[in-house]
Formats: structure tokens, sequence, C-alpha cells
């Protein structure tokens, strides 16, 4: 195109965004989706022991539990991205609904461990047709101005949902039961559906386009402009390799230090399959490496079926986007940083600060507030200083709390001052989170909004992954350098219980403070329980604090790479 058709079809683009009427009512109706299926993976990690005392789960079931949602959920995040950008974003979120609840219905019914991980995995499958299809709808419904107000509602009810999950798995375990943190999504979903029908607005495939007004034609057609026509259709290969990536790739990062990095800890079965403690290596090098190989060869395959013209299941010139790339680089080692940040503070709080699960959920649920009040300040907020510097004033505004954060951890201050980081944390996460969205899918054509969405959901869930990973290993690093020495200060412990305690201490991930402090003086270590607690208690927390400093090292990265975002931003507008 010539400069000047490049600027019409801008000018086209400015004025058709105006003319498309926002649809706001749709956008409550996806906000409650997300959050049904966010809060899905942050309200079950709570409930486990009764979990495990009720119907008799192993340590292994209750494992899988967690990680067999997340590995189905990340598996199927791009397939299920596509088919919606296929065949219509309104169906596959409809659908996956429909599956999301029939899946939390099995879950509640359960009364062992096969039933119940049959149930997480078809919950999986429908938070993966789910997730990527709001995010693509809010993407391809909204243009302009409005699009920041509803990006930043988004983000806030992603983050807020995840932090209100412990406290509200916590809430119904602790009075109605464990079931109702599955049952309660019976009525959520019934009521996304049926407002879906009324709200939502068909998107993508062929009863989207026809569905679409004049106006967003329009729009739709000056987008389509600036991407060669793409071949529409499937493709299994793709499907399969992206699966197995990103399933045996996050599996290897979430469960490293389950079963150990380079040799086994214990055995690992699945299936009938078993992988014996006594083999030379463990199971988590042999998964990543596989993880690795797959992503190849998915890379690969879609750039040999795109030179020949066929569907692909990603098109990787999203990549040449600088946004997209550039953007999903900061989204992934942002969430990185912000897991390892809700990974650390439960065990800190549970174990060194002796408080029940319901109260830790409470103090952590004070960041979803944080969280909404700088999502409805991130539309006044962006008109003034853009985007790419909201996204940058949140990640300075998290890394600050984390600091903060950081030099309260200490027994003289009261747990109550801790809500101040906490509500800044989320206050910075309100503004961060949503508008990076924003950002990294401005360049997007409306027809690709699926493969972007879900590209982004998977690589978040891949941060995920590298958080856990990066968390347990330094926590558990820190916790065996440090402890010997902090247990060697009290006397009349000997090298062979320092070293004992030292491994139950890392072992327990700091649980093992909470059973020495209740036995209290009457316990085998007699009078110097309580000293020993006082140590273990030291020794956690100045390992919790290392590893609070990870999660800023990832944190800053993520805000350099947001910077080369905001400088990607800048040139395409001023090429606009």
């Amino acid at each position: 195109m010539t400069q000047q058709q490049n600027g019409q079809v801008a000018q086209g683009s400015k004025e058709t965004a105006s003319a498309v009427k926002p649809p706001w009512n749709a956008l409550w109706v996806l906000a409650l989706a997300l959050a049904m299926i966010v809060l899905d993976s942050s309200i079950v990690n709570v409930s486990m022991p009764t979990m495990i005392r009720e119907i008799g789960l192993n340590l292994t079931d209750a494992q899988w539990v967690t990680s067999l949602y997340n590995i189905i959920l990340a598996a199927l995040l791009l397939p299920f991205g596509k088919l919606g950008d296929l065949k219509g974003r309104k169906m596959t979120l409809q659908v996956g609904v429909v599956v999301f609840v029939v899946g939390s219905v099995l879950a509640a019914s359960s009364n062992g461990a096969t039933l119940l991980l049959c149930a997480r995995a078809v919950q999986a499958i429908g938070g993966a047709l789910v997730m990527p299809s709001t995010l693509s709808i809010v993407s391809a419904s909204f243009r302009g101005k409005n699009r920041a107000i509803a990006f930043g509602v988004w983000g806030s009810v992603m983050s807020a949902a995840a932090a209100v999950g412990p406290f509200l798995g916590g809430l119904l375990t602790g009075t109605i039961g464990w079931r109702w943190i599955f049952l309660v999504n019976v009525p959520l979903g019934l009521i996304v559906f049926v407002s879906a029908i009324f709200f939502v607005p068909k998107t993508g495939g062929k009863a989207g386009a026809s569905a679409m007004g004049a106006a967003a034609q329009k729009l739709a057609a000056a987008d389509a402009s600036k991407s060669a026509a793409k071949p529409d259709g499937f493709d299994p290969l793709g499907i399969v390799l992206s699966a197995l990536g990103s399933a045996f790739l996050l599996f290897g990062l979430i469960e490293g230090q389950t079963y150990g990095w380079a040799k086994p800890k214990g055995d690992f079965g699945m299936f009938g399959f078993k992988w014996g403690a006594n083999w030379p290596i463990s199971v988590i090098p042999i998964c990543i490496v596989l993880g690795i190989v797959f992503f190849v060869l998915f890379i690969h395959t879609e750039n040999s079926r795109a030179k020949r013209s066929l569907p692909v299941m990603l098109d990787l010139t999203l990549f040449r986007i600088p946004t997209f790339a550039m953007g999903n680089i900061a989204a992934g080692t942002i969430q990185a940083g912000q897991f390892v940040i809700m990974f650390v503070l439960p065990l800190y709080l549970i174990n060194v600060r002796g408080l029940a699960m319901i109260p830790t959920g409470a103090l952590l649920a004070t960041m979803g507030l944080g969280s909404i009040v700088s999502g409805g300040l991130a539309h006044p907020v962006t008109q003034k200083i853009g985007a790419p510097h909201t996204v940058q004033f949140g990640l300075i505004v998290e890394v600050l709390s984390v600091i903060i954060l950081m030099v309260m951890m200490r027994p003289g201050v009261s747990v109550v001052w801790l809500l101040v980081p906490f509500v800044l944390y989320g206050f910075g996460l309100g503004f961060a989170a949503a508008q990076l969205t924003s950002l990294v899918l401005s360049e997007v054509p409306i027809a690709q909004s699926g493969e972007g969405s879900a590209t982004q959901s998977t690589v978040r869930q891949l941060g995920t992954g590298v958080g856990a990973a990066l968390a347990g290993l330094v926590l558990s690093v820190m916790v065996t350098h440090i402890a010997p020495a902090s247990l060697q200060g009290v006397h009349g412990l000997s090298s062979q219980l320092v070293s004992s305690l030292t491994t139950s201490l890392d072992a327990s991930a700091g649980s093992a403070i909470v059973g020495i402090r209740a036995q209290g003086i009457h316990g085998k270590l007699g009078v110097l329980g309580p000293q020993v607690v006082d140590a273990m208690a030291s020794a956690f927390t100045r390992a919790s604090q290392w590893t609070l400093v990870a999660a800023i090292v990832l944190l800053a990265i993520g805000l350099i790479a947001s910077i080369w975002v905001a400088r990607a931003a800048k040139r395409d507008e001023v090429e606009a």
C-alpha cells in the first residue's frame, strides 16, 4: 500500500472505531466467566488437606489434582484459541462454560482420586475453551479509548480473582464443606451461559462476520488489510505438537521441586507406569527436554505449512509485530515474578507468623482490593500518560511494595502492617496487568484475536511454571544454606539434630515450624523447642526474603521488556 492508502486506512479505522458501539453489557459477562476460571486455579490448594482426609487421597493424588488442571489448561489454550477464530468465540465460550460446570459437578461428587482427577481434566478442557474466548472477544469488540477501559476491567478481575481464591476456598471449606469450592461454579456458569445469549456479540467464524454491524465490518476490513489473507482450516499436527510441548514443559517446571531436578526424590507414577526413586536420573529433566523438543518441532511444522500456504495452528508472523513479541516476553516474566510472590507469602504467613488459613487468605485478598481500585483508575491514568507508561508505573509500584514487604518481614512488626504492601502491590498489579494485555494485542488483526489471546494466555501459564520452579528452587537452596547457621546458635543441639531439622524445614516448606511450635516444651526437643522454633522461623524468613529478591529480578526484567514494548508502540504510532 502507498503512504496515502495507509493514511486512509488508519483514518478509516479511527472513524469506524468511534462508530462501533462497545458492548459494555458483554464485558461483565466475560469478566464473570474469567473470574470463574481463575478462581478455580487458586481456590483448590487451600482445601487440599481436608480433601485428603475425607476422600482418602494420597500425596501423589493431591499433587495431581492441581497439576493436572494446570497442565491440560496450558496444553489446550492455543488449539482452542484457534478454534474460536474459526468457528466463533461466543460458541467456544458457551461450550466451555457447560464443560467446566459439568467438570465442577463431577469434582464435587467425587469420593475418590480417580473421579476427582477425571473431573479436574474436564474442568481444564472447559477452562481452556473459556479463557482465550473472553480475552479475544474483548480484543475484537472494543477499540479506541474504550479498549483501555475494557482491558482494565478484564485485568482487574483476573488479578482480584487470583487473590481472592485462597480466602474463598478457606471460607467455604471451613463453613459448608470443600465440595462447595466446585459447586459454586454451577450458579456462576448458569449466569454466564444465559447472559452470553443476550449480551455477548458473535465474533470470529462465519457467524461472527455475518453478525457484525456495518461499521464493525468496515473496522475489521481495515484491520485485515494490514496483514495478508491466511488460509482457514485445522492443523492437526500443530495441535498435537503444541499441546505436548506445553504439557511436558509445564509439568517439568511445576513439579521439579517435588520429583527432583536431577536425581529422583521419590517414585513417579502415572497410568500404571512407574519411574523409580532408584533410577539414575529424575523424570523432570526428561520432561523439560521433551517439552523443548516438541516446541522446536512445532515451530518447524508451522513454518513449513505456512510456506506451502496450508492452515497453521499459530501464525508465527504475529511475532514480527514488535508489541506482540516483546509484550509476551514481558507478560511471561511478570507472571513468573507474581507467582513467586504468591507462592512464598502464604508459607511465610502460616508457618512463621502462625496465622490460620482463613486469616491468611483474607490478608492476601487485600491485593485484590488494590487491583480493583487501580483497575477503575486505569482509564484516566492511561489517557494522561499512555498505556505503556501505565504498565511501567504499575510495575514500579509492584517492585516498591515487595521491597517494603521484605523490610516488614520482622518479628517486631505486626501482621496488620503487612496490609500496606499487600494493597500497594495489588494497586500496581491492576495497572500493569490490564494495560500490558492491551498493548500485546493492540496490533493483532481482529481475525486472529483468538490466536493472539491464546498465545498470551499460554505464555502466562508457562510463566507460572517458571515462577513455581524458581520459587521452589531459591527457597530450598536458601533454607539449606541459612538454617544450619541459625540452628547452631541454639546451645545443646547436636550437629546431627541440626542437619535433621534443616532437612525437615526444607522438605516441609516451613510447615515443620508449626508442628514444633504446637508441641512447645513438651516435644522431643524439650525446653529447646521454643528456641528451635525461633531459629527455624528466622531462617525461613530470610530464605523467603531471598525468594522475594528473585521475584523483584523477574519483575525488573518485565519492566525492561515493557520499555521495549513502549518504544515499539511509539514507532507504530509514528509510522501510522
